[in-house]
């Protein structure tokens, strides 16, 4: 069971990298496929699937937030990535902002995989 967990949750977090950065051309680019019914719901079936495939995983391997340092690490990027990415496609007021929080939104996703394949908090110190 554990590997179709973590094969699911690899999957939704490489769909919902592509689905974001694809949606963050048509921001830039002021595309009307930003306004398609699925383009607003999919995404939140893929990271609903990729939030119970984590906390699965979580139980699973009994490795906690608050107890792993880069599950803590992982959990509060998270949280950056959701404000910036929202800030990205949603509430930033000027495309350069848009763009500049789209940017920053995917360099927190970089880190957040980083850490879950390293497991270390800082992985530029090694």
């Amino acid at each position: 069971m554990y590997l179709i967990i973590k094969y699911i949750h690899i999957f939704c977090v490489t769909i919902t990298m592509v689905l974001f950065t694809i949606r963050c051309v048509w921001m830039i680019q002021e595309s009307h496929w930003l306004e398609q019914r699925w383009v607003k719901f999919i995404p939140h079936v893929i990271d609903s699937l990729l939030l119970i495939s984590g906390v699965a995983l979580v139980f699973i391997l009994h490795q906690y937030p608050w107890t792993q340092t880069w599950l803590t690490a992982k959990l509060l990027a998270l949280l950056f990535y959701i404000v910036m990415g929202s800030i990205a496609l949603r509430v930033g007021k000027t495309k350069t902002i848009r763009i500049m929080a789209g940017i920053g939104a995917l360099m927190i996703l970089f880190y957040i995989i980083t850490v879950a394949l390293t497991r270390v908090v800082n992985p530029l110190a090694n």
